[in-house]
């Protein structure tokens, strides 16, 4: 089985609420928001105000990334507004333990997320502090990029590792390339406009939930 947390930056952000009702009756398992600072990415994204707003509207887990050089400043205002999950980067250039353990002080699950060019040998002794481990299979910033089916060694390496938390995987990501991401060992899968310009947006997470 392969959980679904589709992307609220592939909704019409005019219509957010109905695109992420159509998702949560669809079945999805988390909500993924994409929080971006316009520093450790190139894109500017939404702030807590949207995931206070989420948290009203939906009872399905808010499953937050942290795309910040600067997260540790506000892990206390995303638990305030409920993310359920809350994952930062192991690039930032701050203690990144100490973030993790915040998060976990705050009663959210921490995650962390490499971009495609840090290899997954480089957070081995973080892993035990992780609820969660992000591998990006883009570089992150933008919606709509190609999936890099290299990165799946990532995945692999992280359960040879024995990593037993949750892995997930965020970035080009189509119904076509699941079962190839359950095979290496894939427990969430983050889709954008995959899932939100499906015809069958309740098939594609059903289709994911049976591997």
């Amino acid at each position: 089985m392969i959980k679904i947390a589709p992307s609220i930056l592939a909704a019409d952000m005019l219509n957010m609420q109905r695109d992420v009702t159509r998702m949560v009756e669809a079945g999805c398992d988390m909500i993924h928001v994409d929080i971006m600072d316009a520093h450790f990415v190139p894109n500017l994204s939404y702030g807590p105000d949207m995931v206070r707003a989420l948290k009203r509207a939906f009872t399905t887990p808010l499953d937050v990334h942290l795309m910040m050089d600067n997260p540790e400043k506000y892990i206390d205002v995303f638990a305030d507004a409920g993310a359920d999950l809350m994952t930062i980067h192991a690039e930032i250039p701050t203690d990144v333990r100490s973030v993790l353990e915040s998060i976990r002080a705050r009663g959210v699950k921490p995650g962390l997320s490499i971009t495609p060019g840090t290899p997954a040998e480089a957070i081995r002794d973080l892993l035990p502090l992780c609820d969660l481990v992000l591998v990006m299979t883009v570089e992150p910033g933008f919606g709509g990029q190609k999936f890099r089916p290299e990165m799946m060694d990532k995945i692999r390496a992280l359960r040879a590792m024995g990593y037993q938390g949750m892995i997930e995987a965020d970035g080009g990501i189509s119904r076509e390339t699941l079962p190839a991401l359950h095979e290496a060992g894939l427990s969430v899968a983050v889709l954008g406009t995959g899932l939100y310009k499906s015809e069958n947006p309740k098939g594609d997470i059903a289709f994911a939930h049976a591997l």
